[in-house]
């Protein structure tokens, strides 16, 4: 059996020695690492075993946002055509690559959360800058798994949405009732109205919301004061 020191010291190719080194540094000594496989020896405590597998996760973690950014050099310092040299080089798929890329362009690195996973990040990448970095922030400090940062994002959107569903709803009303009264008010026992439901996006409703709060309204006042108002332009 080969011990870390033999394999380093072993011939070998520069891509090999290359890969060898960089999991060697991760793990540290206390393991034999093949590129078939890792060696461990019998004495190896738990608290060991635990480290190399904590590192493990890193690397493999690590290992998603460096394919991405390798390949987003690639494509801005050569061209469209090194993604068909990536699938080679990588063996993953176009589809696959190109995801990569997408999430590490919706973060740049100085946003990037270390102590959270690349699928964490890839949760948030649809949003907006400013609610995936309130996300990342709660999900680091709830320390939550992608899957209960997922579900969190999710009841969010849900929430929101019916709210901004809501919003548009009681606007509708009470133009309809304001509408009555300037007549006199003798169609408010026969007054019918609709129900309207707008789906907007994250963004959407985090910038409605920020107008309404620079009116000093809320949400739903500010849809009411809009709807009125583009009702008075079409009269």
């Amino acid at each position: 059996m080969k011990t870390v020191d033999e394999c380093r010291t072993r011939p070998v190719s520069a891509g090999v020695a290359m890969q060898h080194d960089l999991v060697v540094s991760f793990v540290g000594n206390q393991a034999t690492v093949r590129k078939s496989g890792m060696v461990f020896p019998q004495g190896l405590s738990e608290r060991s075993w635990e480290q190399i597998g904590s590192s493990l996760r890193e690397l493999t973690n690590s290992s998603a946002w460096w394919l991405a950014d390798w390949l987003i050099f690639g494509e801005t310092a050569y061209g469209w055509r090194r993604y068909r040299e990536a699938i080679e080089r990588t063996g993953l798929d176009y589809q696959t690559l190109r995801n990569y890329a997408w999430v590490a362009r919706r973060f740049e690195q100085g946003r990037r959360r270390d102590t959270l996973s690349f699928a964490h990040h890839a949760e948030l990448a649809r949003l907006a800058p400013a609610e995936q970095d309130y996300w990342l922030r709660k999900a680091e400090q709830q320390k939550w798994s992608r899957n209960e940062l997922r579900k969190a994002v999710r009841a969010s959107l849900t929430e929101r949405g019916a709210t901004a569903a809501s919003a548009v709803d009681g606007g509708r009303q009470s133009q309809r009732v304001a509408q009555l009264d300037e007549v006199g008010g003798t169609e408010k026992h026969q007054a019918s109205t609709t129900k309207i439901i707008i789906e907007l996006s994250a963004s959407q409703l985090d910038c409605y919301s920020k107008l309404a709060a620079a009116c000093g309204l809320s949400v739903d006042e500010w849809a009411t004061r809009v709807l009125d108002a583009v009702d008075r332009r079409v009269a």
